[in-house]
């Protein structure tokens, strides 16, 4: 079909059944937008003509389908337009601007948020799936209604998942189950998430699926007549308080129970020894009384109970949770809520548009997901990799969480387990970056102490702190993790740079030059032939082994390079040393093999990728080093240097009873931390130890080995290597 000629109109008495079933759905638009959805489908059974699903079905069936699961949420024109066309622009020959043309330019953004990106290339198909993902959550971040289409879309697809090979179906329901369920939670679409838990469970793990459904069904049949008598006292007394209420039993589905017997290591009988009951009433204040109402009819049990109205979730859930102990002696739980909270938690942002809400901002589920969208379009920008983008999706998607407060009395929702630190980042990235402490509850503690809901929290910052590479160990939440991966990654950079300025500058200086005397010209030059942007990625990619700065300094003088006297290696190591102070993030690493220790000699190998490998003088590797002279990096200790620095004794003792313990003492006693111990040699008189550990430089190792000999067990101690 052309990319811009319209379709020629489908006859209404040709329609098929699932039309008119579509039809009927959308009753509740005007009739104005019914026939423009109409039209859409005309567009979509035109532009789809002559493909077929898996299952031998005409492929519009399946947009149709995903736009009548839509219209039972009561959503919008644009959004069923969307939905009915969410493929064309991938699998048809229509244009983005015929769409546009025919249905305006906010259907058209809504179907090419939708769209895989099918055009790029990626390494693997995990990789593409990822950026896939990515384009989707950046696109929902502009208009939420692209997730709601995705996410009937892929309900759709795992409700007729049968036609797929096994293969295709377990990688489908594994995704299902780890991005796409979580994400209906997250929005509050509790309807959609528990259908889309229960297809990827069935198809994920047919056999499990099949045996708890059957025990569940044996189950019931014996504890309808039990639920019908509390189902009934529960409506007795709460009529006695003049509430209209209505009253439902809940039922576990096969993957709730699934997961709590393997989360929370429970017995089927267990889990199912619950009866579960929700009772919708007419307003909040009424939700109180029914409380009271149900307290009074059975005893509540102790520590079960949650205020979800007073503090919502994160998705917008509101409710009243607490726990009973029942006639029969099994607990009762019973969530009370008002039909507009229960609207809000089957359907979550979809219900802006089918229950009309008098909810103030700080409770509605379409402000808080877009807090969400947000802090993760925030998260997209600061990461390269889409892999790495989608575990932090994945972090945020938790659905346990806590609720804390700040000293302003604000609540912040965090995924269970979060730290201080990841509060200090929710509150802003700035705060996390300068936190140094907590004091949770007014009590002063550690950024790494875990957070418990209802805890007041209180992040206590300094302008010299700075995010360090140990913290990536203490966060869980994605929004801390890219906050310090990019500080880090920034420090490297600059680190980088300047190292790789030093390293030119004084190759360019050994040809008798400066990076100064270079004309802007010839640099602009050299830099577009060599494919970068700017001088600052020149130097970085020196520093870090990527190019030779001899070589980048010869090519940037060109003919006017003069040979300085000797061999590549006196070149390299004639020239005025580059100090070091051992704190270059990402352009220096100590070498395993002979532990370079501030007050050595030492010498610096470029590797490739990897920066300058820090050797000493000395060190047995150096002779094969040196074949590459003009890899190798002339540079000494700065006089101010700072840090631990790894170092191994080589300890011949007396073998006795508590002879480590003696020598452990005198390295603690001399201020050195034992990372390790190891037996080399040991029989019936004596032993050896290789004990490794941190030192700040060559003098304190000295101090160490004094101290080691004066125990008066150690018959001989040597730096180790040698």
């Amino acid at each position: 079909m052309p990319a811009t000629a319209p379709p020629a109109p489908v006859d209404p008495a040709a329609w098929p059944p699932y039309v008119l079933a579509l039809k009927e759905r959308i009753a509740y638009l005007p009739p104005a937008q019914v026939t423009q959805v109409l039209r859409a489908y005309a567009v979509g059974a035109q532009a789809h003509a002559g493909q077929e699903r898996k299952s031998g079905e005409p492929y519009i069936t399946h947009p149709v389908a995903v736009a009548s699961i839509l219209a039972e949420l009561g959503l919008d024109a644009e959004t069923i337009i969307a939905a009915i066309l969410h493929d064309t622009l991938e699998d048809t020959e229509l244009s983005r601007e015929a769409l546009a043309g025919e249905f305006g330019e906010v259907v058209a953004e809504l179907v090419d948020g939708v769209t895989k990106l099918d055009k790029m290339r990626f390494g693997t198909r995990q990789e593409a799936d990822a950026e896939s993902f990515r384009k989707m959550l950046l696109a929902m971040a502009r208009d939420i209604r692209v997730i709601l289409i995705k996410l009937a879309d892929r309900l759709h697809n795992m409700r007729t998942l049968g036609a797929k090979d096994q293969g295709s179906r377990r990688r489908i329901a594994r995704e299902t189950l780890e991005i796409f369920a979580p994400i209906a939670q997250r929005l509050g679409m509790n309807k959609f998430k528990a259908e889309l838990q229960d297809l990827g469970f069935r198809a994920l793990y047919p056999d499990r699926y099949r045996v708890i459904s059957e025990r569940i069904r044996a189950a019931l049949g014996n504890r309808r007549e039990v639920m019908s008598k509390i189902e009934a006292a529960l409506t007795t007394q709460l009529a006695s308080e003049h509430l209209s209420a209505h009253v439902v039993g809940r039922i576990k589905s096969p993957w709730s129970i699934y997961s709590k017997m393997r989360n929370e290591h429970k017995t089927f009988a267990q889990l199912m020894d619950v009866y579960g009951f929700r009772v919708v009433v007419d307003s909040a204040t009424s939700c109180y009384v029914a409380l009271g109402a149900v307290h009074a009819l059975y005893k509540p049990v102790d520590r079960r109970f949650k205020d979800f109205i007073a503090i919502p979730k994160a998705n917008g859930y509101q409710s009243l949770h607490t726990v009973l102990l029942g006639p029969f002696g099994a607990p009762i739980e019973v969530q009370i809520r008002t039909a507009e909270m229960d609207s809000v938690a089957e359907r979550g942002v979809a219900a802006h548009w089918a229950y009309k809400t008098d909810s103030g901002p700080a409770n509605s589920a379409q402000v808080r997901a877009r807090e969400w969208l947000a802090s993760m379009v925030d998260s997209s920008a600061n990461t390269v990799s889409s892999s790495e983008f989608i575990e932090n999706v994945k972090i945020d998607l938790f659905p346990d969480e806590v609720y804390l407060f700040t000293p302003r009395g604000d609540i912040l929702s965090l995924p269970r387990h979060a730290t201080a630190l990841d509060f200090a980042y929710a509150v802003h990235t700035d705060v996390g970056d300068h936190a140094v402490a907590a004091r949770v509850d007014k009590k002063l503690t550690p950024l790494r102490s875990r957070l418990e809901s209802g805890q007041l929290v209180e992040i206590i910052t300094a302008p010299s702190a700075a995010p360090n590479p140990a913290w990536l160990e203490v966060v869980v939440t994605g929004k801390a993790r890219t906050a310090i991966r990019q500080y880090l990654k920034h420090l490297q950079h600059e680190d980088a740079v300047d190292f790789g300025h030093r390293m030119l500058d004084r190759a360019l200086d050994a040809l008798g030059s400066s990076l100064d005397a270079i004309a802007p010209t010839t640099l602009d030059r050299f830099l577009k032939t060599s494919k970068l942007k700017r001088l600052e990625e020149l130097l970085s990619d020196i520093a870090l082994g990527n190019r030779m700065p001899d070589v980048v300094a010869r090519q940037l003088l060109g003919s006017r390079w003069k040979k300085a006297a000797g061999s590549k290696a006196g070149v390299a190591l004639a020239q005025e040393k580059i100090r070091i102070s051992g704190g270059e993030r990402g352009v220096l690493s100590f070498a395993n093999c002979c532990h370079p220790l501030p007050g050595d000699d030492i010498i610096g190998y470029l590797s490739s990728g990897k920066g300058i490998v820090v050797h000493r003088v000395e060190c047995p590797n150096v002779a094969e080093l040196r074949r590459s002279p003009e890899r190798l990096v002339a540079i000494e200790w700065d006089r101010d240097v700072k840090g631990d620095y790894r170092a191994q004794l080589h300890i011949e003792v007396i073998n006795r009873p508590g002879v480590l313990a003696t020598v452990a003492a005198a390295i603690a006693a001399a201020d050195s931390n034992i990372e390790n111990v190891e037996y080399v040699e040991r029989d019936a008189s004596a032993a050896t130890l290789l004990f490794s550990m941190e030192v700040k430089s060559r003098k304190h190792l000295a101090d160490v080995i004094r101290r080691v000999r004066r125990t008066g067990v150690v018959s001989a101690v040597r730096r180790y290597p040698l």
